[in-house]
């Protein structure tokens, strides 16, 4: 396994998918209760579509990585974006330009990151990513939290070990707080300048298209694509129409 080091003690883990060395890397960031297994063989596939390389990582309190130190803020995603990730990138990647793909929370911690103007970003992709709060995104977090405490998402152990109810709490119960409730990054939607392929599924149970448009509309150059018959893992749900959709964006970016 291979780890690498934050602010001398936090441990991150991540994978590096090989690819053609001339051409970009493409970075995973997964969904608020998810991590680099989780993704399964998706990114390999799409790095082997593209012939883009590929780095998955696991976020502090996920996964093989450390866990969390402390108590999450409304500015958690932000810390995640703007501290972690480019720890990330300058020691695993730090000559390399980048492409972001990021699912969920990983999509919001995307589009926080490209608001920054990172010298090296080509672009950045999003999958049911969120921008702002809605009535059904805390429905679903009640009802995921509903089943956890029933047992019914014990699976997750499988990938978070002994550190599965902290990260679970954290993600729900964060959200689930009144003042999470004005949570919102639409603001800076308009200070990202690369390119943009914003995904959702239409049956997605986490949040309803308002997202997406959100994002489509208020982004500089920024397309939508919604996702028929799919949820909120639409790489995992319609995989086949997902890695096309992502194939060709990334294709027409190497055109410019």
């Amino acid at each position: 396994m291979t780890f690498l080091t934050l602010d001398k003690t936090p441990q991150i883990y991540y994978e590096l998918i090989d690819g053609d060395a001339n051409k970009p890397r493409l970075v995973f960031l997964h969904e608020g209760l998810g991590c680099a297994a989780m993704w399964k063989d998706f990114p390999r596939r799409l790095c082997e579509a593209t012939g883009l390389r590929g780095l998955v990582y696991d976020r502090i309190g996920y996964g093989k990585s450390s866990a969390l130190v402390s108590a999450r803020t409304i500015h958690y995603m932000h810390e995640y974006a703007l501290t972690e990730l480019p720890q990330v990138i300058a020691q695993v990647i730090p000559d390399s330009d980048y492409f972001l793909v990021g699912h969920s929370d990983g999509g919001s911690i995307a589009l926080i990151h490209a608001a920054e103007k990172p010298a090296r970003l080509r672009g950045i992709i999003t999958e049911a990513a969120h921008v702002f709060v809605e009535q059904e995104t805390i429905a679903g977090i009640q009802v995921a939290a509903e089943s956890y405490q029933a047992g019914k998402l014990r699976g997750l152990s499988k990938y978070h070990g002994e550190k599965t109810d902290v990260i679970f709490k954290a993600w729900s119960e964060t959200w689930l707080t009144d003042w999470f409730g004005h949570w919102n990054i639409e603001y800076l939607l308009p200070s990202i300048e690369c390119p943009v392929l914003a995904m959702q599924g239409m049956d997605d149970q986490y949040g309803t298209v308002a997202q997406v448009e959100a994002i489509a509309s208020k982004a500089l150059n920024a397309q939508k694509a919604l996702i028929e018959n799919c949820g909120h893992s639409p790489h995992q749900e319609r995989a086949d129409v997902v890695l096309q959709l992502m194939k060709d964006f990334l294709a027409s970016d190497h055109r410019r």
